[in-house]
């Protein structure tokens, strides 16, 4: 049972260039503020550095626009470039409403502009996308810092998401490797003796959630370290989250 918890800020990532080696990067930037790994840390990172080391970037200037995303762009006052980026991330269109286009990404994702993003990045016209495969940058990264520092960690790969029923947003898991991100207590008794039949809990989602409040969004913090969390040490996968079809009741 954790019974406590540090949630720490690693500052001093600055800007990543594509192909940038992002276990250095941060195991340089946790030397620098006296910080060793320690087994049972988490380290949660969030998508737009791992993306940029990835050189999953698009320069707009590079993109002709279909006839159909002329006309959504047209309809919302959006880029078409920038839509037509979107439409070709995307699995399928879940809903176009407000300016706001939701869709399913090839992930399995569904969120909004299918997880184009167009802040913090250096110049007005670069977008960056979701890594092609976020648990195998986990997973990269996670054996990249083990090398680094004879300690194996576990590595949450975060981004921040909107929610249909809430206003704001919260950060969510996109990635894991080297931890469990669902904690099932379903058969189990509470303390008054009532078995469990629904209660799972999304780990990864709650820690990534966690990190934001040490990370912030204009603060350039792109990387937290958890430590004191007693998590499931596995290989772990982000699918272990997505919701099935024939349980989603909005499919």
């Amino acid at each position: 049972m954790t019974t406590e918890l540090r949630v720490i800020p690693i500052k001093g990532i600055g800007e990543i260039p594509p192909g940038t080696d992002l276990g250095l990067l941060i195991y340089t930037a946790l030397q620098q503020q006296n910080l060793s790994l320690e087994a049972g840390d988490i380290l949660v990172v969030t998508q737009k550095i791992v993306s940029k080391a990835e050189g999953r970037t698009v320069d707009l200037n590079t993109i002709e626009p279909s006839p159909f995303a002329i006309k959504i762009a047209e309809r919302y006052d959006k880029d078409a470039r920038h839509v037509e980026v979107v439409l070709n991330e995307s699995k399928r269109i879940v809903r176009m409403d407000h300016g706001v286009i939701v869709s399913e990404t090839e992930h399995g994702f569904i969120c909004a502009n299918a997880g184009v993003d167009e802040s913090n990045v250096n110049g007005a016209h670069l977008l960056t996308l979701l890594p092609v495969d976020s648990d195998a940058s986990a997973k990269t990264l996670r054996a990249r810092l083990q090398q680094l520092s004879n300690i194996d960690t576990a590595i949450i790969i975060s981004d921040t998401w909107g929610r249909a029923w809430r206003t704001g947003q919260v950060n969510m898991a996109i990635g894991v490797s080297g931890i469990e991100p669902l904690t099932d207590y379903r058969g189990q008794n509470d303390p008054y003796g009532y078995e469990l039949h629904a209660s799972m809990i999304s780990v990864a989602d709650e820690l990534a959630s966690a990190a934001e409040l040490v990370m912030g969004k204009i603060d350039q913090v792109p990387v937290a370290l958890i430590r004191g969390y007693s998590y499931t040490p596995a290989e772990g996968t982000i699918n272990t989250l997505l919701r099935d079809a024939s349980t989603d009741m909005f499919r």
